[in-house]
């Protein structure tokens, strides 16, 4: 961090420029985070209360939650300060805080992710060993687990790309601190950061998704020996939501880091980011908890307890 005394704040230069959009910017980033600390907190609040949703299915999708508003709330609060006042500066130690939640938070829920696909693995393809096979133990690893991956690798690129020196233009061409941007600014090689990032990033998608997919195929194997078209039903219904999710989350992160070439397409990369950064923690206690008999019946049961 001795570069720090070059640089001590990044510009952020956001979505646009154009002062009749800040206003409409503003409002419907406002409303989409709202919807994502309420939500996720529902979600959080619902799963923690009920003793019916004590199951490793739940403990996952609480932590999704958590998850979902912990990555949000890096980038959003920032965000809608920036377009309320206009100042779209931030300290190079903020910048780092920023960049740091932000990495931990998305690879925590690439384990978590995968870490439900091996849960509905076992509810389908094993459902009288389920409970032996998720047990509290088995959980509590791939959770906590799924946090240290995240945060290690969080530390590897904020250490990496923050060892850089940033001795010229401060001007982020982005609305929060990422790679790509960062990268562009630095004025030492960037060769091995590049490198660092392809193949980190890399391995933590493509194992996550590695994982997912191999579960799925299980899970389709086990659904084509099925006879009843109700047994048939109730596995789909078990994997919608999750892979919804992960269709929406894993196709715009390998859009935005892995493809060739991508750090020329900064307004491209731009849109692609304002879905995972705050339309996805929106979207996921929707997903999930629309399509959810469970969940909605937990609600209406603590909606009894409090107006009975």
């Amino acid at each position: 961090m001795e570069n720090s005394t070059e640089t001590t704040e990044f510009i952020l230069l956001g979505l646009t420029d154009e002062p009749s959009l800040q206003v409409p910017l503003f409002l419907v980033f406002l409303f989409i985070y709202l919807i994502t600390v309420v939500g996720n907190g529902a979600m959080i609040v619902i799963i923690h209360s009920d003793s019916h949703l004590h199951t490793p299915m739940y403990l996952f999708l609480s932590n999704l939650s958590f998850v979902d508003l912990g990555y949000s709330s890096a980038v959003a609060p920032r965000v809608l300060a920036a377009l309320q006042s206009g100042d779209k500066a931030i300290s190079y130690n903020g910048c780092a805080a920023q960049f740091f939640f932000f990495v931990g938070f998305t690879t925590v829920e690439c384990y978590l992710l995968a870490s439900m696909a091996y849960d509905r693995h076992a509810a389908v393809c094993r459902p009288l060993h389920c409970t032996t096979t998720m047990t509290a133990g088995v959980c509590t690893f791939l959770t906590v687990g799924s946090y240290v991956c995240g945060f290690l690798n969080a530390s590897i690129h904020t250490v990496d790309t923050f060892r850089l020196s940033f001795c010229g233009s401060n001007e982020v061409n982005h609305f929060f601190c990422d790679i790509p941007p960062l990268l562009a600014l630095a004025c030492s090689n960037t060769c091995i950061s590049e490198l660092v990032v392809f193949f980190v990033v890399g391995f933590n998608v493509f194992f996550t998704l590695l994982v997912i997919l191999i579960s799925y195929l299980f899970i389709y194997v086990a659904i084509q020996s099925m006879r009843s078209a109700e047994g048939w039903k109730k596995a789909f219904s078990t994997c919608a939501s999750h892979l919804t999710t992960v269709s929406i989350f894993y196709g715009t992160i390998i859009f935005m880091y892995l493809q060739p070439g991508s750090g020329q397409a900064m307004d491209t990369a731009k849109i692609a980011s304002v879905f995972y950064t705050v339309v996805i923690p929106m979207l996921n206690p929707l997903i999930y908890s629309l399509r959810n008999k469970e969940v909605k019946s937990a609600l209406w049961r603590i909606l009894y307890r409090l107006h009975p």
